[in-house]
């Protein structure tokens, strides 16, 4: 959510509250919790401010931030609450946004899980001069961006009428959970199939009504209606191309649609295809 600063802090690096991070911030109820690992991997975008120790040459500036752009080792920083063992993460891009002595504003694109803070820390070892966080917006987490976003003040004034039964403002902040999971692979299968994938049960090939070309095996999918309605998640069992094989093509992970949403035709036939 946009501006929770107006409140307090959200706690984006291992659960420890930062006066000095701000931004974006899904918050998920209901069944569309089971989404939250969906999301919490899916790449990020921030806005910080880093001030070096010392001054520095542009030029080497730049350098530095082009060494730090793809695949990076990093240890969470120790006001992290996550076990502090090195792991690699993704940095897609970085980008300059302002330059003022030894104060700089920069973009990051960057893969869930990583830290900002310790990336500027590791820049200012490379520089040779050190450095440090001042302050951090998070403006994109996976699908939701900073536009889509109300504050905490929206929110608190939407649910005071809430309660004195103006439903209306509260109801167009909740979003359905289909917008989160648009950026995945679809899988549209027909009703028929639709209860026994809400039981759990591995989808066939059989019940596949529609699905995207780009699927390859171990992919996350969003496993949906005829009409767009959010089943389940779950991960491919082998890639599209191969469909016409036949056998199981996902296994159900996660679960969102309640059972018996659809009429039951499946009376337990998926157990023999899991085995």
């Amino acid at each position: 959510m946009r501006g929770l600063d107006t409140v307090g802090p959200w706690r984006p690096e291992g659960g420890r509250g930062d006066p000095a991070v701000t931004g974006v911030l899904p918050v998920m109820l209901g069944r569309a919790t089971r989404l939250t690992q969906a999301i919490a991997g899916q790449p990020k975008e921030y806005v910080c401010l880093m001030r070096l120790h010392d001054e520095v040459r542009h030029e080497e500036l730049f350098d530095a931030l082009r060494e730090f752009v793809g695949e990076i080792y990093q240890t969470p920083p120790i006001r992290s609450r996550v076990a502090r063992r090195p792991r690699i993460r993704v940095v897609y891009e970085l980008e300059v946004l302002e330059l003022e002595g030894r104060d700089v504003l920069f973009r990051a694109l960057v893969s869930g899980g990583t830290y900002l803070r310790k990336l500027c820390h590791d820049l200012g070892l490379l520089l040779g001069v050190g450095a440090h966080m001042v302050e951090l917006r998070r403006t994109r987490s996976g699908p939701v961006t900073e536009d889509r976003t109300v504050s905490l003040l929206e929110l608190f004034a939407a649910v005071k009428a809430h309660r004195e039964g103006d439903t209306r403002w509260l109801e167009g902040f909740v979003r359905n959970p289909e917008e989160l999971v648009a950026y995945l692979p679809r899988v549209e299968v027909l009703d028929t199939a639709v209860d026994a994938v809400c039981h759990g049960a591995p989808l066939a090939v059989a019940g596949i009504a529609r699905l995207s070309r780009q699927i390859e095996p171990g992919d996350l999918v969003a496993v949906h209606t005829l009409k767009g309605e959010l089943i389940a998640l779950g991960r491919a069992e082998k890639s599209a191309l191969d469909v016409e094989e036949g056998g199981v093509f996902v296994r159900t992970d996660v679960v969102l649609m309640d059972r018996g949403t659809y009429p039951s035709y499946w009376k337990g036939k998926w157990r023999s295809q899991a085995t």
